[in-house]
């Protein structure tokens, strides 16, 4: 790969905007600059990490939204997604989250955490190679160019009560056998693009005993790991009657919480948990559009902030793929409650922009598990341009850009992409989202008609 240098007016390095250097990049990462630099626009962001995604239930988005007989929750739609996902193979999983993460692309998403439990064919059924549906993931990003954690996902029982899966589950079943041998058939792909980690579905669906068993495993001792939880009453509630404890509680009782784990949703938090979560160095995984959408509540952002916690964001279920709406909308679900404006900056005259931009971007990279997520020597060369040209920038310097990126209107404002050097997004178009798009109207329209 040939090396390149790139500058803009403003970099958006260290938490802040600053004139600095070129940016030199070589083997996919930034270094020193070398030659003459281009310049690539005004304002340079690097891109957001997405630390949740079930890249599958794109193809369902919108489908969910008639009401049915009874008061509709998160555990009807349940339902909906178990109905639509019985029929995707790995070519229709590559379809969808090819055209998925074209989507995030130039949404400015660069990265991608991809919660991944849908493993078997009907009926639970293994394929002729149990990676099939992992692999289709990996090329998928490979044909969009973005950044994949995998998470292949451990999920074994029913209910925090052991019950068997039901026949619609059986297509996500491992046993911590087979889960291990899935990772170690996966673990020799990484490279610079590609960073293996592990999922437990939830608590409810990995026994206490397995989930001490499968962290014991050398496989499992450096990789990030990610969690469902907390997410809705219901669990709470199931939680406490069959452990004794709420869910959040338990795991920080019962598992060494650290910095390598992502607490995806954890929405309903006692004071005390939400402190003992911000000070384990854990990052709580929000997805703000899908926690509104199914109706799960609002995370305590401002006391988990206070706290010293670290937080980053994810589209989750797909019915919006933008880091602008998922940051806006955290902002304004805190605001709805409260009763107050500009909640996540937590000290005077703090934008609330910056503050929401670079505690995602933090976060979103110790999700990842990968080097993303800041213009800095040595991290992997992803970036996003702004379109300066736009009305919605009209006459905002530094101290307002990212305040108006994400407050200002609908418009796109990530004019270009770049992903481990190559771009990847230029003028607002993918290379490849003709094609991409084509294939993905084609599986939908074959689902649709099953």
């Amino acid at each position: 790969m040939s090396s390149l240098s790139v500058s803009a007016d403003y970099l958006w390095q260290a938490g802040a905007w600053g004139a600095g250097e070129a940016l030199g990049i070589s083997s996919r990462r930034f270094g020193a600059s070398t030659g003459a630099a281009e310049r690539v626009g005004r304002f340079v962001l690097p891109g957001m990490p997405n630390l949740h995604s079930h890249a599958f239930q794109r193809a369902m988005a919108g489908l969910a939204e008639r009401r049915g007989p009874g008061e509709d929750s998160f555990w009807t739609w349940r339902e909906t997604m178990y109905a639509f996902a019985e029929a995707i193979d790995p070519d229709d999983m590559k379809a969808i989250a090819t055209q998925l993460y074209v989507e995030m692309l130039k949404a400015g998403y660069t990265q991608v955490c991809e919660f991944h439990y849908l493993h078997h064919g009907p009926r639970g059924v293994p394929y002729a190679d149990p990676a099939a549906m992992s692999l289709a993931l990996i090329e998928a990003a490979k044909e969009a160019g973005i950044g994949l954690t995998l998470l292949p996902v451990l999920y074994m029982t029913g209910g925090f009560d052991g019950r068997p899966l039901t026949e619609r589950q059986q297509r996500f079943r491992h046993d911590v056998g087979s889960f291990v041998s899935l990772l170690e058939r996966l673990a020799p792909l990484q490279d610079d693009m590609f960073t293996l980690g592990i999922a437990l579905h939830s608590l409810r669906a990995v026994p206490e005993d397995a989930m001490r068993s499968l962290l014991a495993t050398g496989i499992a001792r450096s990789l990030p790991i990610h969690i469902h939880i907390a997410e809705q009453l219901g669990e709470v509630q199931d939680c406490l009657a069959v452990r004794g404890a709420r869910p959040v509680e338990w795991l920080l009782d019962h598992a060494d919480v650290d910095p390598r784990w992502t607490l995806i949703h954890a929405t309903h938090l006692t004071a005390q948990e939400t402190h003992r979560l911000a000070t384990s160095g854990a990052v709580a995984g929000l997805c703000p559009t899908t926690e509104a959408n199914l109706g799960d509540g609002l995370f305590p952002l401002a006391a988990f902030i206070d706290a010293g916690g670290t937080f980053g964001i994810g589209s989750d279920s797909h019915i919006s793929v933008s880091p602008v709406e998922e940051l806006r909308w955290l902002e304004y679900g805190q605001r709805l409650v409260t009763r107050h404006r500009n909640v996540a900056a937590r000290s005077a005259e703090e934008s609330v922009g910056t503050a929401l931009w670079q505690r995602a971007l933090h976060g979103g990279a110790r999700a990842a598990g990968a080097d993303v997520g800041q213009l800095a020597k040595g991290s992997r060369a992803d970036l996003l341009v702004l379109d300066d040209t736009s009305p919605l920038l009209a006459a905002r310097g530094e101290a307002e850009v990212i305040d108006s990126f994400l407050f200002a209107g609908n418009t796109p404002l990530v004019r270009d992409v770049m992903v481990g050097g190559q771009w990847r997004v230029r003028d607002f178009t993918h290379a490849a989202e003709d094609a991409v798009a084509k294939a993905y109207r084609g599986v939908v329209e074959r689902l649709a008609a099953a």
